[in-house]
């Protein structure tokens, strides 16, 4: 019988390590105009809100929700990957405070670490080249073939197996959204918590049942090392 130690934290990108500053958004304004989505008015508001509500999620899943065919969602994702990735061209991409250095903590002190997104595995790609974060992580991850996004729970047991983690109460699982809790919860991490850096807030992230909540990811980090 194996002890409920952390060996593994699966961590999520935009808005846990990653600042959003707004960048999500803003591809998606480009994404619902490629999806024919008028650039004003009720429908575009709704639509902007459903982006907002499930954050976390895999792109494409949120496209297919909000555009009911598989062709518009599948225009509105590929505009949606090609925006975020021009605005990370830009320079657009930056570090939150500390997380390199979270995750160098958790890696030193025995804990490996996923680094995982809803994003495509090319903008993902990207995005790490940008901050210099190839090699930051033990594992990096993102929905494909066989994987599915969040809320689903396959990203994080994908890391347990690769990673070959002894079991799921060894895992532990940060991210900012409703989305990336559930995620945990329902691949039976024993910490599914919350980071107050990105898009939901501490009573969302407490509503869908958060076994913590915390400031940032080093405050993650902290509380996994703590009783190491």
């Amino acid at each position: 019988m194996t002890s409920n130690k952390i060996q593994l934290a699966v961590v999520d990108m935009a808005g846990t390590t990653v600042a959003d500053d707004g960048l999500v958004v803003a591809a998606f304004e480009t994404a619902a105009s490629i999806a024919g989505v008028p650039e004003e008015g009720a429908e575009r508001e709704r639509a902007r809100q459903y982006v907002l509500d499930t954050m976390g999620q895999s792109k494409i899943t949120v496209f297919r929700a909000l555009f009911g065919t598989e062709e518009l969602a599948q225009q509105a994702n590929a505009a949606f990957e090609n925006a975020y990735s021009g605005l990370i061209d830009e320079g657009h991409a930056r570090a939150i405070d500390g997380a390199a250095e979270a995750i160098t903590r958790l890696r030193d002190g025995g804990v490996r670490v996923a680094l995982t997104t809803g994003f495509s595995g090319v903008t993902q790609g990207k995005l790490l080249a940008a901050l210099g974060w190839q090699s930051l992580a033990d594992l990096v991850l993102a929905p494909g073939d066989g994987v599915r996004g969040r809320p689903f729970p396959d990203l994080i047991l994908t890391a347990l197996m690769r990673l070959q983690i002894d079991g799921v109460r060894n895992v532990a699982s940060l991210g900012d959204t409703s989305n990336d809790v559930d995620s945990a919860l329902r691949a039976g991490c024993s910490i599914a918590a919350g980071t107050l850096t990105g898009a939901h807030t501490e009573e969302q992230l407490r509503a869908a049942a958060a076994t913590h909540v915390v400031g940032t990811v080093a405050d993650f980090a902290d509380l996994i090392l703590l009783d190491r």
